[in-house]
């Protein structure tokens, strides 16, 4: 029976976000140098939640696809911090292991706090966590949903990236009106985990003051379902932590909404320099707000991250 997850006795919840960390050798020289960056940075922040937002192994180059995936997980497994993860476009690439048996092979780890699917709801790894407070009632909490990978239309007249599924955004509006009917009929701050970024990511960059790196096009999909509409309507998801795009990491709001990339764990496949890491999020019980920070690799933090101003969106020719 897995511990329930709950604030410290000072108000804080740290999560430590790990993404596209694509491991496919165990063995290799790159893979093992970031498995001691990640144990370095988890001793460092001793977090109380370990989330990968995608991408946690490459299965198509993997020899051995379990245990590629064991080795991506083993440093919160080892160091006995719950962990959990939601799936990118990259880990069910490989045709002898489907989405489904990576979910099944992610529960039955030790620490890790992911659940069973929900049934009638598409994509596979769709669950929500709470946070309880000093009085044992839920404080917080925290939802992760499966984006997909590949347009299921890409070989018609929409291509590209998938997108959060219609079933999926009905089955987050009916746990978010629970959990805040539990809570008296006020939502609880949440945040929200998914791989793939919302189209919304490209208008803040566009269009508000963002805080961070753009280094990498951000690859949304080219359908908006209106999951941040939802988010917006239900009122509790105060964030929300995507992966994909390697060389991007900044992060900005709209509606009230902290849209936010994570820092790239492994590569971010660029001809400039693009230190690998992680991103911080840290709740405070009570408050309707988080902090978040980058802990790189070279063991420096980043809490002010340069200002981008907007500059508006170029017509398509």
């Amino acid at each position: 029976m897995r511990k329930q997850l709950r604030f410290r006795d000072d108000d804080t919840f740290k999560i430590v976000q790990f993404t596209d960390v694509e491991c496919n050798n165990p063995e290799s020289e790159d893979e093992q140098r970031m498995m001691a960056m990640m144990q370095r940075i988890l001793a460092t922040e001793q977090p109380d939640l370990v989330v990968y937002t995608g991408d946690v192994i490459a299965s198509g180059g993997c020899e051995d696809i379990a245990e590629s995936f064991r080795h991506a997980v083993s440093a919160p497994e080892q160091m006995g911090i719950p962990w959990a993860a939601v799936f990118g476009n990259h880990d069910a690439e490989a045709p002898n292991m489907s989405r489904e048996q990576l979910h099944a092979l992610q529960l039955t780890h030790r620490f890790c706090y992911a659940k069973p699917d929900p049934p009638n709801v598409e994509g596979v790894g769709n669950f929500v966590l709470t946070i309880q407070g000093k009085d044992h009632a839920n404080a917080a909490s925290l939802y992760f949903l499966d984006s997909g990978s590949y347009s299921p239309l890409e070989y018609s007249r929409v291509g590209f990236y998938d997108w959060i599924r219609r079933s999926q955004i009905q089955w987050y509006t009916e746990q978010s009106y629970r959990l805040t009917s539990e809570n008296g009929g006020e939502p609880l701050p949440s945040l929200a985990f998914f791989h793939i970024p919302l189209p919304e990511y490209n208008d803040i960059w566009d269009f508000t003051i963002c805080y961070g790196h753009k280094q990498d096009i951000c690859c949304a999909p080219w359908i908006n379902t209106g999951f941040l509409a939802a988010m917006v309507e239900m009122g509790d998801v105060m964030g929300t932590f995507v992966g994909h795009d390697h060389g991007n990491d900044y992060f900005g709001t709209m509606h009230g909404i902290r849209l936010c990339y994570g820092r790239t764990t492994r590569n971010a496949y660029l001809k400039r320099p693009f230190m690998t890491g992680a991103r911080v999020i840290q709740l405070k019980e009570g408050q309707r707000e988080f902090d978040t920070w980058l802990h790189l690799e070279d063991g420096s933090i980043v809490k002010d991250q340069p200002a981008h101003q907007p500059e508006g969106r170029q017509p398509v020719e």
